[in-house]
């Protein structure tokens, strides 16, 4: 592919391609002043631009007095242009830590393009500045080489999904960002419509019902890295508005959506040099509960949930006995390396427990002298003692965790407490791991909201045999779903979707909607199936969290070039602001 970096523009080349084979070429860089000492009549300049780093010499018998003098007066990220000459450094004098540094440029010019301010933190990287300074000031953290190199990698993923997909004879079609307000999980932003006083537009949480109607509109294979937008609590997974990669494919079942995404991902993880291994594991969703508690698995790692119902259901240890003779679960896990922990440092764990829904913690700690310390171990039965060792495979300096409760509830322990002892043991997780977890329950029971509610969404397709249990028992009814799960996290998400408009209402009734309510909110959707959807299905890519992923990173905000903080505000332009009371008059709103 042709290099076009230095067509367009003031430079001849940039600051991170010089290398002994350029000696002798006269150059013209441009970039920022990075770092420039005064060496006794000399002057060193390490130019920095969006490729790297060049050193320049600046000579008083090479440069005119004038440009001399602006070199010695230099600040921190002024800007410059400086024509000079490649030469060879000194073998005393190469650096081995930076790409150019077998050479450096002599200057016979240098021109102040801009002066700059000293910056409120320094532009380098590993810096230990906050991160809503960094956010406020972010134009200067963009010039930081690792949060360039961050974007430049989000770019290289976006491009070769784009790629990979435009291959595969996927159309890019945009869909609307002002849209009708649909329940679908999160809470909507909405936009007041002027020339339609009291109503509102919703911004999109995924375009969904759109690429839904582009199947029945014949498209067959869409694709859009799409804007999406949630009013939701924020982590640092998460952001009000995002990026999905998202993709819908008709005439497919899940299995062809898997396949495709499949050799997708290949292509993308081998344009950014990561090694993966295809095809990947598909999971059941209730192995992956059963075994890490969650259903989104990070499999770099042992220390799996065990089921010790039956062998605890008659101890004298009523929590535990009680919770087993009524239905619920007791299960446990295994920290191998933490029994010599005090017995403080475990009882905080506590609070973990109880963030995720326990009314207690119990443990029983292995000390590496032999020891066994608890207080409930004298509940135990010799034989349930020596059982439950054998089940959770007990070495001298482990620590078991146990969980007492619903299976809900206890798999929410012991999957909080799973990931936090890895953490806190340095477990090794190295690499990345993909694999698929299918076959969610359509269904589950909103305790707060009192109703049931779609486990992904509620335009997923229920299992064939399970459909004439929509409305008479929901939480017995599978679904055609599957997550794409990448080191712990969920990087994507897709559903074969319902096409048929009769169980679709039905769905959408077992979510508590009444006719009027579909036909309101859903009922362009409904009109649509009735005139011939094919069957359909897709999948939706976080690109933000896959980029995380694949950098190393431990927030999206690291790879989303304007983030919002964790309050949903941008400290850089001061969003979200207030607006006149001539604007809301407009727009018939007032603030109350």
């Amino acid at each position: 592919m042709t290099d076009f970096m230095n067509e367009y523009c003031m430079h001849t080349a940039t600051c991170g391609e010089l290398r002994r084979g350029d000696v002798g070429r006269e150059v013209v860089l441009t970039g920022w002043a990075w770092h420039n000492r005064d060496h006794g009549g000399l002057i060193f300049i390490d130019l920095r631009d969006r490729a790297g780093y060049t050193q320049v010499v600046v000579d008083p018998d090479c440069v005119s007095a004038d440009d001399f003098a602006k070199a010695e007066h230099l600040g921190r990220e002024y800007v410059l242009k400086i024509a000079g000459t490649v030469r060879n450094r000194g073998a005393e004098a190469i650096n081995p830590n930076m790409a150019t540094g077998e050479i450096e440029v002599l200057a016979k010019s240098v021109e102040v393009l801009n002066t700059s301010v000293t910056p409120p933190f320094a532009i380098e990287d590993g810096i230990e500045t906050d991160e809503t300074t960094r956010m406020k000031w972010r134009y200067l953290d963009i010039r930081r080489p690792e949060m360039f190199e961050a974007l430049h990698l989000r770019h290289k993923v976006a491009q070769a999904m784009r790629g990979a997909l435009n291959e595969r004879g996927f159309l890019e079609v945009e869909t609307p960002i002002l849209a009708n307000s649909t329940p679908e999980g999160a809470r909507d932003y909405i936009v007041p419509s002027r020339p339609n006083p009291g109503r509102f537009y919703a911004l999109p949480q995924s375009p969904q019902q759109f690429k839904q109607m582009l199947m029945v509109g014949g498209i067959e294979r869409y694709y859009q890295i799409a804007r999406c937008f949630r009013d939701e609590d924020l982590r640092a997974d998460r952001q009000p508005e995002f990026t999905q990669v998202d993709i819908e494919m008709g005439f497919v079942q899940g299995e062809d959506v898997m396949n495709l995404m499949e050799d997708v991902m290949a292509e993308t993880l081998a344009a950014v040099g990561v090694e993966h291994a295809f095809p990947l594991q598909r999971m059941q969703y209730r192995e992956s509960m059963d075994r890490f508690g969650n259903d989104r698995p990070d499999t770099r790692f042992g220390m799996e949930l065990v089921d010790i119902t039956d062998i605890v259901k008659n101890t004298g240890f009523k929590v535990f006995s009680s919770v087993a003779q009524s239905g619920g679960v007791v299960k446990a896990i295994n920290a191998k390396g933490a029994g010599d922990w005090s017995r403080g440092d475990v009882e905080k764990l506590a609070d973990i427990a109880a963030e995720n829904g326990a009314k207690g913690m119990a443990w029983i700690a292995f000390t590496t002298d032999g020891k066994e310390k608890s207080p409930i171990i004298k509940f135990f039965s010799d034989e349930e003692f020596a059982a439950l060792k054998e089940a959770m495979n007990v070495e001298p300096g482990d620590l078991l965790l146990f969980a007492a409760d619903t299976y809900e509830v206890a798999s929410a322990v012991l999957s909080a407490l799973r990931l936090h002892m890895a953490e806190a043991l340095n477990v090794p997780r190295e690499g990345h791991q993909l694999l698929w977890v299918v076959n969610f329950p359509m269904f589950r029971y909103d305790e707060d909201e009192k109703k049931y509610a779609a486990e992904h969404h509620p335009f997923t397709h229920v299992l064939d045999e399970d459909v004439d249990k929509i409305e008479s028992d929901p939480l017995a009814c599978g679904s055609y779903s599957y997550d794409l799960v990448m080191d712990g996290f969920e990087v994507g998400g897709g559903t074969i979707r319902i096409h048929n408009a009769d169980e679709q209402r039905a769905v959408l009734r077992t979510c508590g909607l009444t006719d009027e309510e579909i036909e309101e909110k859903f009922g362009h959707l409904i009109h649509a199936l009735e005139l011939g959807a094919p069957p359909h299905g897709g999948i939706a890519l976080g690109l933000d969290r896959l980029v995380m992923l694949l950098g190393g990173k431990a927030s999206i905000r690291d790879v989303i070039a304007f983030p919002k903080t964790s309050s949903a505000s941008d400290p850089m332009t001061g969003a979200p602001s207030a607006v006149t009371g001539r604007q809301l008059k407009e727009v018939n709103l007032r603030t109350l």
